[in-house]
């Protein structure tokens, strides 16, 4: 058996918690509250942070939607729920950061049950890192944690989820990954209802503690027009996975959730820039052949 209702309770809990330790970090701005509607069942609430000292812009919302349809995107990896009614809750953030060696980040918790009479269920989500001058040590920490999280629910999920997102948050048109990875996960009902929900209860609880740490170490490094620009040329690719990877965005647009909410992701400002390529030995270069890449961050096996 599964019960929504304590999930829902756990993700608004979350979603508060969250956005009262950001709006500690930045300093000078808080969230903005914009609940909404959804004309074909449910609602939810999006928090915008804007023109902080420390964000740009940081997006955290939460979404309960149901339906006597599940979308397509939803159902691509399980056709036989097509047709099906459906509820869905979720907690999702986007994070952009002022400062371009301070990573912008992204945490995804959800929740479905599917069909009216024995209900299928699943959990999922993660969270992953998305730096533009990144410092090997943070990188070794985020995995860190992100290891920590798997870690009391079965050895082998770390290296699992830690693939797949490496295999999800990847650009096929660009030939390369949207950052450094972290945890991805979907499906998951094996454990149970209870244990799968400590399991999402644990991701839930330690993102800010493998994120918080590198803002605090970065938030005051110096910069200037250069890290900046290449900041918003890099956002370009945030742009790029959202509009046409994102389950998340593909589900929330095809279930009429509500459009500024489901974009709220988006980063504030971004600059194309036409067949940019970075300069040999640049701290930009860096990235491309050090960090995007999959790379077995723990050096647990070879990659």
């Amino acid at each position: 058996m599964s019960n929504l209702d304590d999930v829902k309770t756990y993700l608004t809990s979350l979603q508060n918690r969250i956005c009262a330790e950001l709006e500690t970090i930045d300093g000078k701005a808080a969230f903005a509250r914009d609940a909404w509607e959804r004309p074909g069942g449910g609602g939810g609430e999006s928090r915008v942070l804007s023109e902080g000292s420390v964000f740009e812009q940081a997006g955290v919302g939460f979404s309960h939607v149901f339906g006597t349809q599940m979308p397509p995107s939803a159902t691509k990896n399980r056709p036989e729920l097509a047709g099906k009614a459906f509820q869905a809750v979720g907690m999702s953030l986007v994070l952009h950061p002022r400062n371009p060696y301070v990573p912008t980040t992204h945490a995804n918790l959800r929740f479905f049950t599917a069909g009216e009479r024995n209900p299928v269920w699943w959990f999922g989500g993660g969270f992953d890192l998305t730096p533009y001058y990144p410092f090997h040590d943070d990188v070794v920490h985020w995995h860190t944690v992100a290891k920590s999280v798997c870690d009391p629910f079965g050895k082998d999920l770390y290296p699992r989820y830690k693939q797949w997102c490496d295999e999800y948050f990847y650009l096929k048109h660009r030939n390369e990954p949207r950052g450094v990875g972290g945890l991805f996960f979907d499906d998951v009902n094996e454990m149970g209802f209870e244990r799968s929900f400590e399991f999402i209860r644990s991701a839930g609880d330690n993102f800010l503690k493998a994120y918080r740490p590198i803002v605090d170490k970065r938030v005051s490094h110096p910069y200037g027009k250069r890290q900046r620009d290449f900041q918003q040329y890099r956002r370009g690719r945030y742009v790029e996975f959202n509009l046409l990877y994102d389950r998340g965005t593909l589900f929330g647009l095809q279930s009429g959730g509500r459009t500024e909410s489901i974009l709220m992701s988006l980063p504030p400002t971004v600059r194309f820039a036409y067949n940019w390529t970075p300069e040999a030995g640049s701290p930009e270069e860096a990235l491309y052949s050090e960090y995007l890449r999959a790379r077995d961050w723990l050096g647990e096996t070879d990659t």
